[in-house]
């Protein structure tokens, strides 16, 4: 909950060829999208990540955003922890004791990778890509890595965002054991062929989709 409160209420950051990065008000633009595999539609907003950073560097892109779906509920407790100050990592005197009152909220509530068995449901992580196909004409497409709750607890003990996130960083080191990604310097996950890491969720039985849009 500590780095959800920090890239949440952080500036959003925005690229546009035209004029570079830039930075948004919180939960700005937001959108109503419709997630596959019976997630359904979601309002989602701009969230300060690091992908809006790192595909400009390496792919010819007019904008490139990153969206959350947060929910009015969740914005307005962040909202709120903004207002009086519990975002804040500055630490404060509290009867002689120096604390953060971010730690002090990261402290009060659940640790979410312990709170699998209480969730159900799908996680969806997606790219929407849109732009000019290779015949000439426009096209809208959505690649995307759905993990259903039950599945990932049933398989691996760990609830869904928990196992999604960290499936990444597992499948790139195991590319970069194997030779199959190499570099040299700081390079982000665009720098490298996609095709051999979608190749390994598909090994890990947890397979991504791509969908055409209207």
């Amino acid at each position: 909950i500590w780095t959800t409160i920090e890239e949440c209420l952080n500036p959003p950051v925005i690229f546009e060829k035209d004029r570079g990065w830039f930075t948004t008000e919180p939960f700005s633009e937001p959108e109503v999208f419709d997630f596959p595999e019976g997630i359904g539609p979601v309002e989602c907003v701009n969230v300060e990540h690091e992908e809006v950073l790192l595909i400009p560097r390496w792919v010819d892109a007019k904008r490139v955003t990153f969206k959350y779906g947060l929910g009015n509920e969740f914005i307005d407790v962040l909202r709120t922890l903004h207002k009086l100050g519990l975002d804040s990592t500055t630490p404060v005197m509290v009867k002689g004791q120096s604390v953060s009152p971010r730690d002090v909220v990261a402290a009060c509530l659940p640790d979410p990778a312990t709170l699998g068995d209480k969730m159900s449901g799908k996680t969806c992580a997606g790219l929407w890509v849109r732009g000019t196909g290779k015949d000439g004409q426009p096209r809208s497409t959505y690649y995307y890595h759905v993990v259903d709750n039950e599945w990932s607890m049933s398989e691996y003990g760990d609830q869904a965002v928990v196992w999604q996130t960290a499936i990444n960083p597992i499948i790139a080191l195991e590319l970069l054991h194997e030779g199959t990604w190499t570099g040299v310097g700081v390079l982000g996950p665009e720098a490298f062929p996609a095709q051999p890491f979608l190749d390994k969720l598909v090994e890990y039985g947890s397979p991504w989709g791509m969908r055409e849009q209207d």
